[in-house]
């Protein structure tokens, strides 16, 4: 019990700090929306490689409007989620169920649900962002095409293909239900491995559809476990097992979560790559990759049948928020201005190594909000 209380005071700081670090980002550089900091700034003139990241910031907004109730929270996450509707058209990414279904119009369109007016305009909004992102689906390959190339299918895109799930359960579309299905088993037979690892990405012939390899864009190799990526498809194939009740995606979750808590290290905290050779002793965490995977592992524990399963999942996330709001909130470094250090944006190009990450920081704090019920409910 003293455990308990200890943990939930851990976890209720740490958000009231995260707060407090979004307030001043947004105060600072009010309408900017951050990808990852370098030396602890958010503002610098480094590349962003690809556009993905805007939903977290008013995501993060929304959860705090959620636990607090704070109006403040509300305004400003109308405010920065409505600059980003245009983007439900964008077809130059793969990411529109990040920013349209984790983070943004989804989470909006349920605060009116909550509040006894559903705002069917929000839903729309997040149906639409469905439909685009189906418009990948290269249907030789059976699977949507990463940003990366034609040819390429990203494990990430797990996390996204849920914005088609949804699209396709509200409208009835039977042809959306098959592309979202078909790129599912296709990712499950090409990017799972049999020891339930994962790969970052697949190559496909584009005239026969036929898969040829698997490959990497920011592991440490083509053949080894880059950890938010095993984060993202336990994550992203627990969330289409919630939306379809289909019980081979929950195999395929539990198959990641196996992995991870065979491999992962006895502070819960990931290492970028699970395979990467260390730097003089040490391997460089991504705490990104353990917020991500703290998440999947307590909906999970929501979903598993198996008791031991449950609790060993349960038990996993609470080690990994104890270790993240114990030895890496930004608050230890004087003028850090994200949450959660340690995260890791792209190791190869040094971007965003040992920085605080928008994904991390929102996952994070998704992670936070979910921790303090469990805890508080117990």
């Amino acid at each position: 019990m003293s455990e308990t209380k200890s943990l939930l005071a851990q976890v209720e700081h740490a958000f009231s700090f995260a707060q407090k670090q979004v307030s001043s980002l947004i105060e600072r550089d009010p309408g900017f929306y951050p990808l990852y900091t370098d030396l602890g700034r958010w503002r610098h003139s480094k590349p962003a490689w690809t556009h993905w990241c805007d939903g977290f910031l008013p995501g993060m907004m929304w959860i705090f409007y959620e636990e607090t109730g704070d109006r403040r929270w509300r305004a400003s996450a109308e405010e920065y989620s409505r600059v980003l509707e245009p983007r439900k058209d964008d077809r130059e990414v793969h990411d529109l169920g990040f920013i349209f279904y984790h983070g943004t119009y989804k989470r909006w369109y349920e605060a009116t649900v909550r509040e006894g007016a559903p705002d069917q305009s929000l839903k729309d909004v997040v149906i639409h962002a469905g439909r685009v992102l189906s418009l990948r689906f290269n249907e030789k390959a059976g699977c949507l095409r990463s940003f990366h190339g034609e040819d390429s299918n990203f494990i990430d895109i797990m996390m996204n293909v849920g914005v088609i799930f949804y699209a396709a359960t509200e409208t009835g579309d039977a042809a959306l239900l098959d592309i979202a299905r078909k790129h599912c088993l296709t990712t499950r037979r090409t990017l799972v491995r049999g020891d339930g690892s994962t790969s970052h990405e697949g190559i496909f012939d584009l005239a026969t559809g036929e898969f040829l390899r698997q490959t990497t864009q920011q592991g440490y190799r083509g053949d080894s476990c880059w950890s938010r990526g095993l984060a993202w498809s336990l994550y992203g194939f627990g969330t289409c097992y919630k939306l379809r009740r289909d019980p081979v995606y929950l195999e395929v979750a539990e198959h990641n979560a196996e992995y991870w808590l065979s491999n992962i290290p006895d502070d819960g905290v990931a290492p970028w790559d699970f395979d990467a050779p260390g730097n003089g002793g040490r391997v460089q965490a991504d705490t990104s990759a353990s917020a991500i995977a703290a998440v999947g592992l307590l909906n999970l524990a929501d979903m598993s049948t198996g008791g031991a399963r449950r609790t060993a999942y349960r038990d996993c996330a609470l080690r990994m928020m104890d270790s993240l709001t114990r030895n890496y909130l930004g608050q230890s470094i004087e003028g850090w201005e994200g949450i959660l250090r340690g995260g890791v944006y792209h190791i190869h190009k040094d971007l965003g190594v040992d920085e605080s990450v928008m994904w991390g920081e929102y996952f994070f704090v998704e992670a936070l909000q979910r921790t303090m019920h469990l805890l508080r409910g117990r």
